[in-house]
């Protein structure tokens, strides 16, 4: 043996049923490694996470597919195909790492779609086909020693769940990304070796050997490898580091600092940025004298709010990592505002710091623009209102939203516009700054744009800044662009942005999509307003009825293949909403994907476990009843988002385990209906599962949320459910 394993634990690693547990935990696991890594390449747009999910479930749906003709495959065929998965992982994310540099990238600016998706696929597909010829190779052999198709998928799911609860708790306790891809790696190893010498697997030991050699010899080296890959996109690399909420990197030319968070700037030691926002919105306070900062104390904002006499300061950061591997490598003045006797430092989500905040006369917000589901939860109505209850009498709160002074888009106006109303629902007065940045200041109480009345009070403050000076400050103010931002966002017609609906999300999404189609720059969203809701399900169950009819004269072997496709479909597209709905309510889905996932593969283990218990024939009245459940799940999420109850980790851990269960009960409903030889029926009812899910995840990605938002996307399921039981109700 070339590891000190026992005989005993090795030759039960090569069972099938050891083999299907692995392939659910390497699965999930790898998944959402890879995802991780995806969504650094692409610049933190969150479509990347459900988009990848849809384009990996297809190939993995694919792969169930190759090999269709050979029912028996010699057993090296199993250990060959565990070897090239042990490679597929650390070259995926090589691959991944490199994209911008193989696809010829401008530094700091995004890929053409094609080319996104294209790279996107390539580092996908040798896992997912493998690991789909995987499955179903092993679940046959599974099912020939008398077990049932359904106790298969469950293996796979249990393994599936001890993948994901790893993925979320590896990175929880600080192993890096590339770290836990290369342990992934070498566990895959260990079924890749023949527990026996047999003629024709001499190699194949010799290479697993060797494999499991290089594996443990890069974690040995993991840092160097680490920060060697990432130089390829940051030259001028210092530190790299992922967080619970993003990989934060640091580098340094020069005298300059550029912090990024997902390989996007947050910002950098030299810029204007944080003077030209703190100073016009302190100046409008006559007599300050507490303040609270969320987020942007590293960027210089925490700094120039020091200018302004003996200000109380409570400042609370997000993201902890971000502080602990910024805070040495900013100039000296950042560095003492952060230990200043007037400043207390707080870790945590700011939301729910200002439940139980104290009130302030300032409120600064310096998160990152609403372009991530996580950064819209600080401009909605909700977030609002909350700041506004924190205020004291004639406080003021200010925030910023990137902009451009001579020409704004007719999305970005209208996303602009989705902003201030929610402000202005709050707040009864709302004042813009224009700017390359536009400034947000609300107040209850009357706002000044006398320039006269800040530059006194600048002078009466010592106030010393290089951009804001007193002529700076008569031009904000007296320029045509500041009354001409005022009223085009008074004019502009656009849905308040609120927890809720994120429309300000989908602003941001399309935005992202008019990069890659232009012709979507007019687009807006008002036929999907609620009013118009009975007409869009009427035209949506119309649309679908005409293949529904078709079908209703197939057999029961093509409509068990739809149904079962219909069923991946509606899960994943439940799954796409619920993923980025948590990370709107809570910004934590880098760190707690994992769990997510682990979650739908809990689901789906309970509904093998449950359908499965009985290998006779199932009714149909029992297939109706898995639908109906769609139906009624698809209602009651839908009004969730709609009344925007609770989207905490329990809620939507519940959400997503319902969701798998019903796509496990269906699968398993499709299986034993008719029940036959199982053997022959993993292959299209597995395919179809997947790649029904497949497409559904890329469509709500693509389509769905960007531009029918959360809830309605989840209510477009019930016209679909309601037909899909009429496939079922067909069945004899």
């Amino acid at each position: 043996m070339p590891f000190p394993i026992t005989e005993r634990f090795f030759k039960f690693s090569h069972s099938s049923t050891a083999r299907l547990f692995l392939i659910g935990f390497i699965s999930i696991l790898g998944q959402v490694i890879l995802l991780r890594e995806l969504s650094v390449a692409f610049y933190g747009v969150e479509l990347i996470y459900t988009l990848a999910i849809g384009v990996w479930v297809i190939f993995n749906g694919l792969g169930t597919i190759i090999g269709r003709r050979r029912k028996d495959p010699p057993s090296a065929r199993i250990h060959f195909l565990f070897l090239l998965l042990s490679i597929a992982i650390p070259i995926g994310i090589v691959f991944t790492r490199s994209i911008r540099i193989t696809f010829y990238g401008t530094p700091g600016a995004y890929l053409p779609l094609h080319m996104q998706i294209t790279a996107m696929a390539a580092a996908l597909l040798p896992f997912g086909l493998i690991l789909g010829l995987l499955f179903r190779w092993t679940a046959r052999a599974f099912i020939k020693k008398g077990r049932s198709l359904a106790a298969a998928y469950a293996l796979e799911s249990v393994g599936g769940i001890a993948g994901g609860l790893c993925a979320t708790l590896f990175l929880k306790f600080g192993l890096q990304n590339f770290v836990i891809g290369l342990l992934c790696a070498l566990i895959t190893v260990i079924p890749a070796i023949p527990a026996a010498k047999v003629n024709g697997t001499r190699l194949l030991r010799a290479a697993g050997a060797v494999m499991a050699a290089t594996w443990i010899l890069c974690l040995w080296n993991a840092s160097y490898l680490d920060h060697f890959m990432t130089s390829w996109t940051h030259p001028n690399l210092v530190i790299t580091r992922d967080s619970p909420y993003s990989r934060i990197t640091v580098s340094r030319l020069e005298h300059q600092v550029s912090v990024f968070e997902n390989d996007t700037l947050m910002f950098d030691s030299e810029g204007l940025q944080a003077e030209e926002f703190v100073h016009l919105s302190v100046l409008q306070h006559p007599n300050p004298e507490s303040v609270l900062l969320l987020g942007g104390g590293i960027e210089g904002i925490l700094a120039e709010v020091q200018h302004h006499a003996a200000l109380i300061v409570d400042y609370v950061e997000l993201n902890p990592i971000l502080l602990d591997i910024t805070r040495t490598h900013l100039r000296q003045e950042i560095r003492d505002s952060l230990e200043a006797e007037n400043v207390r430092v707080i870790t945590g989500d700011p939301r729910t710091f200002l439940r139980k905040a104290s009130r302030y006369d300032l409120i600064l917000v310096g998160m990152p623009e609403p372009s991530s589901g996580q950064a819209n939860r600080f401009y909605t109505l909700e977030f609002f209102h909350q700041c506004a209850g924190k205020l004291n009498s004639g406080g003021i709160l200010s925030f910023r939203l990137p902009a451009s002074e001579n020409f704004m888009s007719p999305q970005r106006i209208r996303l602009m516009a989705s902003v201030f109303l929610a402000a202005k629902s709050a707040f009864s007065n709302v004042m813009v700054l224009p700017g390359n940045n536009n400034i947000f200041l609300c107040s209850a109480a009357p706002l000044t744009d006398n320039p006269a009345d800040l530059i006194s009070r600048m002078r009466s403050r010592n106030i010393k800044s290089r951009i804001v000076t007193p002529s700076y400050l008569r031009y904000v103010f007296t320029n045509n662009r500041f009354f001409e931002t005022a009223e085009a966002l008074k004019s502009t017609t656009a849905p308040v942005n609120t927890d809720a609906r994120p429309i300000c999300f989908q602003y941001t999404l399309m935005i992202w999509l008019t990069k890659f189609m232009p012709s979507l720059l007019q687009w807006d969203f008002p036929i999907f307003e609620a009013s118009n809701s009975g007409k869009l399900y009427a035209i949506g169950f119309i649309i679908l009825l005409i293949p529904v009819a078709l079908l209703m004269r197939a057999g029961w072997k093509t409509r068990r293949a739809v149904i079962t496709g219909i069923s991946g479909f509606m899960g994943m597209v439940l799954e796409t909403v619920l993923l980025l709905r948590f990370q709107i309510k809570n910004g934590v889905l880098f760190q707690d994907v994992g769990i997510l996932l682990t979650s739908f593969m809990i689901g789906l283990v309970l509904g093998a476990a449950v359908m499965g218990k009985k290998k006779r024939p199932l009714s149909r009245w029992t297939g109706t009843g898995i639908i109906a459940g769609f139906f009624l799940l698809s209602g009651f999420l839908g009004s969730a988002i709609h009344f925007n109850h609770s989207a905490g980790l329990p809620a939507t851990f519940l959400l997503l385990l319902l969701s798998g269960f019903l796509v496990a009960g269906t699968f398993v409903y499709a299986g034993l209906k008719e029940p036959g030889d199982q053997q022959n029926s993993v292959a299209p009812l597995f395919s179809a599962d997947l790649i029904g899910g497949g497409i559904g995840s890329i469509l709500a990605s693509l389509v769905m949320v960007p531009v029918a938002g959360l809830s309605l996307s989840v209510f477009l399921l019930i016209p679909l459910s309601i037909l899909t039981l009429l496939l079922v109700l067909k069945s004899s």
